[in-house]
């Protein structure tokens, strides 16, 4: 009985990258989710079952469209896969409800990273309800550390909120959204304050050692250029979630 919960989650983790993938492409384009029938977004034929499994249908296609003649984007299996990484990260530390909601926290970041990797944006649907949530977490894990979550929650949206603030009046140009304030506010939430020092220097070292890695295959890095930070910071904070941040509180 104890593996049942790890391996129920790993089997619907691709189930919902597939859904994931739907929403990080119909979301920010004001599509609809939900209701519409699946169609192939290269060539516009609907999708039958054979068409919806995850992983398996794309490389069954050879990773090319209904009608065969167009090569697809890879990053449906991608996201798929993304998914069952989060529930295998999960599934190895964690068990009992408290997995399930670990998972719902996973997910739902790795839908904003995606989002925000491919079109600079957090959408508040999806970064405004981890902060209730995370809270209510908080609360159930140990109601005596309420409070240090709600301090983080309010910390990491104002103290973000302010940095952007500096940034914008010094350079005279947007630098981080509240995008990133929010979904730090809900890293709080979920973490307490005491984890976010670790969490904005996590995001901040990978984002940097990503962009100066793209800077090396395709170009200069210069200060002008876009970086989709908020993707880091759903890494960090997934991270410090599970292990715990880099200096032990």
């Amino acid at each position: 009985m104890a593996m049942m919960e790890p391996l129920l989650a790993l089997l619907v983790a691709p189930f919902v990258g597939s859904f994931l993938g739907v929403v990080v492409e119909r979301l920010p384009a004001g599509r609809p989710i939900g209701l519409a029938r699946s169609t192939c977004d290269r060539c516009g034929e609907a999708l039958g079952v054979r068409d919806l499994v995850p992983i398996a249908s794309w490389l069954a296609r050879g990773g090319r469209c209904r009608c065969g003649a167009i090569r697809l984007d890879p990053f449906y299996p991608a996201i798929e896969l993304a998914a069952l990484a989060v529930a295998l990260s999960a599934a190895l530390v964690l068990s009992g409800w408290l997995l399930w909601a670990s998972l719902a926290l996973g997910w739902t970041l790795l839908a904003l990273a995606a989002i925000d990797l491919r079109h600079f944006v957090l959408p508040d649907v999806l970064n405004l309800p981890l902060l209730p949530a995370g809270l209510a977490v908080a609360w159930l894990i140990d109601p005596a550390r309420l409070a240090d979550h709600v301090i983080g929650a309010a910390a990491g949206l104002v103290g973000f909120a302010l940095i952007a603030w500096l940034y914008r009046h010094l350079r005279h140009r947007e630098g981080l959204g509240l995008g990133d304030a929010k979904l730090l506010a809900a890293g709080g939430a979920w973490l307490g304050w005491q984890a976010l020092p670790s969490v904005v220097a996590l995001g901040a070292v990978v984002a940097l050692a990503v962009a100066l890695a793209a800077s090396l295959v395709g170009g200069k890095l210069r200060a002008t250029t876009r970086i989709a930070f908020g993707a880091y910071l759903a890494l960090a904070i997934w991270l410090v979630w599970l292990y715990g941040p880099l200096v032990p509180m």
